[in-house]
Order: C-alpha cells, then structure tokens, then sequence
C-alpha cells in the first residue's frame, strides 16, 4: 500500500497560468520528492492600471511517502 500526502503551495508567475504551475512544480521539487500530481484548485489574477500584472494559482501537490 503506498502512503500518499497532499501539501497546498501558492505560486505566481508574470507569463502566465501555465508558468505559475510550473515555478510551483520546480520550488517544491527542491524539497520534496516522489511528486505524483499537481491539483489546481484555485487560479487569479492581479491587475494594475487596467492590465494583468501577475498569475496566481494554488495547487494540491500529491506525493509518494516513503515507508525507510
């Protein structure tokens, strides 16, 4: 049986929804190991002077618990 665990990490990106999963993916990987899947359960957006400044997301990061 595998032991899976879920943490909620917020990442924001100035390209885009996709970039801002990805910094997310590269941050956590540094600590983090045995990554299975990313949920998105939240995106936004911030605005300044009429135009997107910056994209957010909050994901569920799923990963392997190792049993050693």
């Amino acid at each position: 049986m595998a032991i899976v665990k879920v943490i909620e990490v917020i990442a924001t990106s100035t390209k885009s929804f996709d970039d801002a999963v990805k910094q997310a993916v590269k941050e956590v990987s540094k600590t983090i190991r045995n990554i299975d899947s990313v949920w998105i359960k939240d995106q936004k957006v911030h605005v300044k002077d009429g135009k997107i400044s910056t994209y957010g997301v909050v994901c569920k990061v799923s990963f392997r618990v190792s049993g050693k």
